[in-house]
C-alpha cells in the first residue's frame, strides 16, 4: 500500500494495527509522532529564512521556529551575531551598564532573542533557522517528509499507538524501526549538504 497522503497514512496505520475501530484516535497518534519528529529530524528541507527589524532589546522569533542556525545583521552589510548564554548576557549588561549600539551578540530568551548591545536604532536582521515540518491534516494532505520518507510517519505513529493500546511488547519494535528511519533522513540531509565541490581546509596564517 502506497503512503502519499494523510488519508493513506491513516489507512495504513489501521492496517498495520489490524484495527478498524481507531478512526477517531489515529489522528492523535500522527500528531504525537509529528511532535517527536520535529525534535528528532534536522534536514535541509526544514531550513527557512525570516527577516525582521530589530529596534529593542528583544526580537521575536517565527511561530514555526524549531532551532536557530544563524542570526545576521544585514542593514550594514552582513554580520553574524554571536550566540552567548543567558549568564554571559547578564554579565555583559552588568559590565557595560546596559549599553546601546549595533548588536553583536544574542541569546535565546522569552520565546525569542535578546540582543546586546540594545539596538540604538532600527537594524535589519535575517534569521536562518529550522522550521517545523508542516503538520498533516484533512486540508494539508502531504508534505515533503511524507512524500520522501513515509516510513518515519508510519513507524512514529505506530510507536505512539502502543501506550494507548497497552501493547508494551510492540514499543521496542516500533521504536527501533522509527529510530532507523529517522537516522536515514538525517544522514541523507547531511550527505546532500556536503555534496558538490570538495571542502577546502584553510590553515590560519597560511592564506
Amino acid at each position: 500500500m502506497s503512503i502519499t497522503t494523510y488519508a493513506e497514512l491513516k489507512t495504513s496505520i489501521a492496517s498495520w494495527l489490524n484495527r478498524d475501530d481507531l478512526t477517531s484516535t489515529i489522528p492523535s497518534f500522527i500528531s504525537l509522532a509529528e511532535a517527536q519528529i520535529n525534535r528528532d529530524i534536522r534536514h535541509y528541507y526544514m531550513e527557512n529564512r525570516a527577516t525582521a527589524n530589530a529596534d529593542s532589546q528583544y526580537l521575536s522569533r517565527p511561530g514555526d521556529w524549531v532551532e536557530t542556525i544563524r542570526l545576521h545583521i544585514t542593514s550594514t552589510g552582513t554580520r553574524v551575531l554571536n550566540l552567548i548564554s543567558r549568564a554571559s548576557m547578564a554579565d555583559k549588561r552588568q559590565g557595560a551598564e546596559n549599553a546601546t549600539g549595533e548588536p553583536g551578540f544574542y541569546c535565546h530568551a522569552e520565546r525569542g532573542f535578546e540582543l546586546f548591545p540594545t539596538p540604538d536604532g532600527t537594524y535589519e536582521t535575517e534569521l536562518l533557522y529550522y522550521q517545523k515540518i508542516p503538520a498533516l491534516s484533512e486540508q494539508n494532505t502531504d508534505n515533503w517528509l511524507l512524500t520522501n520518507h513515509p516510513d518515519v510517519y508510519l513507524y512514529g505513529s505506530l510507536l505512539h499507538s502502543a501506550p494507548f493500546l497497552a501493547d508494551d511488547a510492540r514499543i521496542p519494535v516500533w521504536a527501533q524501526l522509527y529510530s532507523a528511519a529517522v537516522q536515514r533522513v538525517n544522514d541523507s540531509g547531511h550527505e546532500a549538504s556536503m555534496s558538490g565541490s570538495g571542502l577546502t581546509l584553510k590553515v590560519r596564517g597560511l592564506g
